[in-house]
Parts: structure tokens; C-alpha cells; sequence
């Protein structure tokens, strides 16, 4: 009986590691002829898209009249060699370009290098531009040389690098391959740059809290644990830097926002890292409508920003991202929605049978209000398409949040659902000390009863509480 050979790429790894042989001999080929095949002072004074930008639409005659000389490094994704001459395909990180080489613009040296580049490879080259008989505009070469040698063959011959597990587990190599993974790349920085921006004109301050912690907080989730040798001290990797942003504002600091990241020690999947970066953000004198309201302006300006207008198109999907998102109680979705009659919504024998048929485990702890948040998340939340925020959150469930003065039962809390998933969680703080100490107490209640996921109490956190926290508002939305 055998076993398929393992695949790297759309090759075997015996396929894959003769070419690294291959490309090994080349290598040391190049060092026995004075190439060094890593040289250093490779310095482009030119980039391939600002080239094309600049000069796309000039003919021959116009091209021709141009004096400058360009220069350009980038990696080879293309290569057609014809004797004596040859183009390559050039990218670098704005673009890409055609290159012309010949023998009788290069010297011999230069030119046997050409004959020599794999596909992979990064060179420096510079020289005119020209068009060539099909319009397409070309950088001819008239100086060449390897800028660093690739010991590995590119993925499927460049139409896209397609096995999962590769593309996650190396991601560089997913980078490479797909252009579509380079652009969401791109747009993730740009869309970060566009946050801060859209806070500080607001005069929020970026701050920067512990990431190690001594007791984790500010959500439901099973941190990470690591240990300080010096202090000889178990410290938590944060799961949320919720507590600390409040300390700011107790301690004056009336807007506040982080980007950073959070570490929760669950499950895995392409929709869920345990390491990831999330924007929480904090105002004085601010409720959770408020925040509804911003969290609302924000991603439309994000959307109009990256997109250039309020609709994105998601897997065949139109989300509009377009004020006013649709609002909606919990206990509203569960009726209109799950179809769940409104008056059995409190009937704890009838909730627990309806998890049971979804297979949610149960460990007991579960009061009605959390037993209707799980069957939410069944029932409901995967088929909220277009931005919906959900409101009235059980208060049972929201041990940070403010309890509404009409239903102490539900708490002046929000979730932001896109797409069937649960995108940002706000609320109206709770800044009454005892109130806070009374939940957290009752937390540990929870965890005594299995659920690891229950909140630590924090004693320092009261205290800050103590010292007085105006009537604030926070949000943190998942980047």
C-alpha cells in the first residue's frame, strides 16, 4: 500500500526538491563566476505602476523623445526567451512591467545572467521605455543583474496558489500567488490608517494598554497562560484590554481607543484566529445609542474610503453599509426570526430543549438570559445579511454593562451583526462600584460551576470604579 506524496504548490516534494537542486547548482554556479547571487546596494530609482501610470497612454514617437532612464528591481514572474533576446514579466510592490533583453544592449556577461534567471528571481535592470509591436509599453534593458536568487519553484505556475493548508501555514507563499490576497493585504493597512484618522479628528487619544495581565478581563474567554520568570508570577495574555482603557478614562482621559491585539485561547478556524487585532474605543458622556451612531458613520466612511461608495459586494452578497442599519431587541430577532413564541421566550424546560436540538452543551450555569443568547446565535445571528444591530442583550449575560433603567433585566448593550457574524459589541458602561462587584461575584458563581469562560474578579478594577467613572460608552469591533 502507498501513500500520495505530500503536495507543496501543485508538486511533490520530490519534484519540488530537484528544482532546489537544481537551482542550488545554479547558485554556486554563480558564485564559481564572481556573481554574488544576495548582493546588497540594489537601489530602484523608479516603480513599475507609477512607470505605467505616467506613460500608459504615450506612442513609440512620444516615448522615444524621453531622455530619463529608469530603473526597476522586482521579482521574475514570467520569462519567454528567443535566442538572442527575451521579455520577462517584472513585479514589484505597486505593479508590474515588461522588460526587453537582448544581447546587444547587455554585455556578454549580463546577458548569460539573463539566460539564467528563473522564474522567482529578483533582478535589477534599467534602461528605456519603448512600445512594442503589440502596445505594450517595455522597459529595455541595458544594465542586468540578480538582485536575489529564489531556491524554490512559485506555486502552480502562477495561476494561483489553491491547497488551503499552504495558504495559511505560509502565508508568504499565498502572498506571492494571489494577487486578490496582496490587495486585502493592502486595504487592511489602509483601512487601520483610516480608523486612527477617523478618531483623532475626533479627539480621542491612541493609547497602549498591558498585554500581559495579572487577572484577564473585560470579556467572556479562556486566556492564554504564561509565566515571568524574574517576578516568578503566572501572568494572562489579555483577552481584552476593556478594564485598563476604563482606568484611563477614570484617570481623565475622556476618549480613548486602542488597536491592538487580543489573545483568546479557542477554537480555530478561517473566521477566528485565537490571536487577533481589535479596536475598542471609550467616550465620556456618551451612551451605547451614541456609539451605535459612530460605529455606524465609521463603516460607511471606511466602505466610501476603500470601496469608493456604501455597498461591498461579499461572496455574491451586496452589504450595504448605508445609515440607518436596521436595529433589533434580542427578544424581537428570537420572535420575527427563530419564530419562537413570545410567550414561552422565558420558559427555561423550553429553551434548554430547543439547544438541545441544535447540540449545545449546557453546563448548567445558564439562566434564561443566557440560554436565549445561545439559541440567538443558533437561530438567529447566521442569517443577519445586511448590518443589523441587536439590542437588549440579557443583562445575565453582560456582567460590564449598565442595566437599562426601563428592564434591569436587559442591559443598554449592542452587537453589530454583517454577514451572519457578530462584527462589534457595545455598551453603556457600568461605572456603580457595587453594582460591578455584586456581578463580578456572581461570575465566580458561574465559574464554579464549569464555565472557564466566566470573568475573574478584579478588585483593583472596583477600586478604580470607586474613584469615579463619568457616564461613559464603549465598543470594540473585530479588524
Amino acid at each position: 500500500m502507498t501513500s500520495n506524496p505530500k503536495k507543496s504548490g501543485g508538486l511533490t516534494m520530490a519534484d519540488e526538491n530537484a528544482y532546489v537542486k537544481v537551482r542550488l547548482e545554479k547558485m554556486n554556479g554563480l558564485r564559481a563566476r564572481g556573481i554574488n547571487p544576495y548582493p546588497t546596494a540594489i537601489s530602484p530609482k523608479n516603480v513599475a505602476g507609477k512607470i505605467a501610470e505616467n506613460y500608459e497612454g504615450w506612442p513609440n514617437d512620444k516615448l522615444s523623445g524621453v531622455t530619463e532612464r529608469f530603473s526597476l528591481a522586482g521579482r521574475v514572474i514570467a520569462n519567454r526567451l528567443f535566442g538572442k533576446a527575451g521579455f520577462l514579466r517584472l513585479r514589484d510592490r505597486t505593479g508590474e512591467l515588461q522588460i526587453f533583453c537582448e544581447k546587444k544592449s547587455l554585455s556578454e556577461g549580463e546577458f548569460e545572467l539573463y539566460r539564467e534567471i528563473d522564474i522567482g528571481d529578483f533582478v535589477f535592470v534599467s534602461g528605456p521605455l519603448f512600445r512594442t509591436q503589440t502596445g505594450e509599453l517595455t522597459l529595455k534593458a541595458e544594465t542586468f543583474q540578480l538582485a536575489a536568487k529564489s531556491l524554490r519553484p512559485l506555486p502552480e505556475k502562477w495561476h494561483g496558489l489553491s491547497d488551503v493548508e499552504i495558504r495559511y501555514r505560509q502565508r508568504y507563499v499565498d502572498l506571492i500567488a494571489n494577487k486578490e490576497v496582496r490587495e486585502v493585504f493592502i486595504r487592511r493597512s489602509k483601512i487601520i490608517q483610516l480608523v486612527r484618522d477617523f478618531f483623532l479628528k475626533r479627539d480621542f487619544l491612541e493609547v497602549e494598554t498591558p498585554m500581559m495581565q495579572p487577572i484577564p478581563g473585560g470579556a467572556v474567554a479562556r486566556p492564554f497562560l504564561t509565566h515571568h520568570n524574574a517576578l516568578d508570577l503566572d501572568l494572562y495574555l489579555r483577552i481584552a484590554p476593556e478594564l485598563y482603557l476604563k482606568r484611563l478614562v477614570v484617570g481623565g482621559l475622556e476618549r480613548v481607543f486602542e488597536l491592538n491585539r487580543n489573545f483568546r485561547n479557542e477554537g480555530i478556524s478561517t473566521q477566528h484566529n485565537p490571536e487577533f487585532t481589535m479596536l475598542e474605543f471609550y467616550q465620556s458622556y456618551s451612551t451605547y445609542e451614541d456609539l451605535m451612531r459612530m460605529t455606524e458613520e465609521l463603516l460607511a466612511h471606511l466602505a466610501k474610503s476603500v470601496t469608493g461608495g456604501e455597498s461591498v459586494t461579499y461572496q455574491s452578497q451586496t452589504i450595504s453599509f448605508a445609515a440607518p442599519f436596521k436595529r433589533v431587541s434580542i427578544d424581537s430577532a428570537l420572535v420575527e426570526i427563530a419564530l419562537i413564541p413570545e410567550k414561552i421566550l422565558g420558559d427555561v424546560d423550553f429553551l434548554k430543549k430547543e439547544l438541545g436540538k441544535e447540540g449545545v452543551k449546557l453546563d448548567g450555569s445558564e439562566g434564561v438570559g443566557a440560554l436565549k443568547s445561545l439559541l440567538f446565535e443558533e437561530r438567529v445571528g447566521k442569517k443577519l445579511i445586511q448590518p443589523t444591530f441587536v439590542t437588549e442583550f440579557p443583562t445575565e449575560i453582560s456582567p460590564l454593562s449598565r442595566a437599562s433603567d426601563r428592564n434591569p433585566e436587559s442591559a443598554d448593550r449592542f452587537e453589530l451583526y454583517i454577514f451572519g457574524r457578530e462584527i462589534a459589541n457595545g455598551f453603556s458602561e457600568l461605572n456603580d462600584p457595587v453594582d460591578q462587584h455584586q456581578r463580578f461575584l456572581k461570575q465566580l458563581e458561574v465559574r464554579k460551576k464549569g464555565n472557564e469562560e466566566a470573568m475573574h474578579l478584579d478588585a483593583d478594577f472596583i477600586r478604580a470604579l470607586e474613584d469615579g467613572l463619568p457616564p461613559t460608552a464603549g465598543c470594540g469591533i473585530g479588524i
